[in-house]
């Protein structure tokens, strides 16, 4: 199965939603499972993983309540507040769902210091117990405090959300490469190829321009821990869904048959599909 790894819903509200400036005004408008469905029909892919981006349990609730009504949302990526003192209660309340895959925290949008605080290392610390994966979307500039994070869990699956975020407007690979390499020297770690176009000029990015940074990331995560993702609907305001899913397939297209299916599907399966995995552990004991 192809699967997107990284793609978002919302109905669109202007208080809430306060992230989507004037400049993003493409983006004011709901997106929901039947605006997408015919994207990833155009492209045969045929699942997705939703992830959260308004930071509330209702959010949760939401996206859980979509992949209820629609098969082709494989999985979810919601939210909890991780430094919540009763974090592992709430937790345990969302592990009855099985297609809530993992966590995320807007993390981007913190202080340099947020990953290493000691409640939310306390949350993370609790992810274990119920299987649940960790998305990681931060800036170029906190990859050392993601690291220091990611250290002190080697048994917590992680994966990086737009692949760090590099300057890519500014054409600028350094220090971004280096701690990325770093990085990945973590097994537990993937990565996601998604949020490029995003990241260059809006309107007079090239394909060429992001070579160098796939380059990095083949190069540091290898295949096996390479997922594609869309960043739809955010990636619409610098690409169409077809032209971001052909920018990796193009970038892809000299790998072998079975390396491009883990990239664009098999990978993302694997590291979402740990819950279940969990699951059937824990009932086996």
């Amino acid at each position: 199965m192809r699967i997107d790894a990284h793609q978002h819903f919302w109905r669109y509200n202007a208080n809430r939603d306060r992230w989507i400036t004037d400049e993003m005004a493409a983006l004011k408008k709901d997106f929901l499972p039947e605006h997408l469905i015919p994207e990833l029909q155009s492209s045969s892919i045929q699942g997705s993983i939703a992830v959260q981006t308004d930071q509330s349990e209702a959010e949760t609730d939401f996206l859980l309540d979509l992949a209820a009504r629609h098969e082709e949302i494989q999985g979810v990526v919601g939210w909890v507040d991780m430094c919540a003192g009763n974090v592992a209660e709430r937790l345990e309340r969302f592990a009855r769902f099985p297609k809530l895959c993992g966590f995320r925290h807007i993390a981007q949008a913190e202080p340099n210091g947020f990953l290493l605080r000691e409640d939310f290392l306390r949350g993370i610390s609790c992810l274990g117990e119920f299987g649940f994966t960790y998305d990681v979307l931060i800036y170029e500039k906190q990859l050392p405090a993601a690291m220091e994070l990611i250290s002190r869990f080697p048994d917590q699956l992680f994966v990086l959300d737009h692949i760090a975020k590099p300057l890519i407007r500014e054409r600028r690979y350094l220090p971004w490469g280096r701690f990325v390499k770093m990085l990945a020297g973590n097994p537990n770690v993937y990565c996601k190829i998604s949020g490029l176009v995003t990241e260059a000029d809006w309107k007079q990015w090239r394909a060429s321009e992001f070579n160098p940074y796939l380059d990095v990331v083949f190069e540091a995560f290898g295949v096996e821990r390479l997922m594609f993702g869309s960043d739809w609907p955010v990636c619409l305001l610098a690409a169409g869904y077809k032209q971001v899913v052909e920018l990796i397939a193009d970038y892809t297209r000299d790998l072998a048959p079975a390396e491009r299916e883990k990239i664009f599907g098999l990978n993302a399966a694997h590291f979402y599909g740990q819950r279940a995995a969990h699951r059937a552990s824990r009932t086996r004991e």
